[in-house]
């Protein structure tokens, strides 16, 4: 059974960083495509950033603010956040992607808040 747990958000002033990070369970990286999405209020949820095969992919919203990585000894994935603004309050999901005989699967961690304010 797949399981991810997501933890390290917080509140933090504009400019400050943070780091996230995704415990998984029940997958390996070299499996899967690793994610991680946010929502803010009111809005729909999006994607933020990809890792796969030691590849990256960033939206333009975050890109060279944000870096996504992962710890295959730890089986844990990161994403690390500088130079935050308010816009970047919200919600920061981890994403697990795995083919399954035919059909992609999605699994959801449970969401940790991220709040940019001063």
């Amino acid at each position: 059974q797949v399981q991810l747990v997501e933890s390290g958000g917080g509140l933090v002033q504009p400019g400050g960083s943070l780091r996230l990070s995704c415990a998984a369970s029940g997958l390996t990286f070299s499996s899967a495509v690793m994610s991680w999405y946010r929502q803010a209020p009111g809005k729909e949820r999006e994607l933020v950033a990809v890792i796969s095969g030691g590849s990256t992919n960033y939206a333009d919203s975050v890109n060279g603010r944000i870096t996504i990585s992962t710890d295959d000894a730890k089986n844990t994935v990161y994403l690390k956040m500088n130079s935050l603004k308010p816009e970047d309050t919200a919600v920061y999901y981890c994403n697990a992607r795995r083919k399954v005989l035919s059909l992609f699967v999605n699994h959801w961690g449970q969401g940790t808040q991220v709040t940019v304010s001063s």
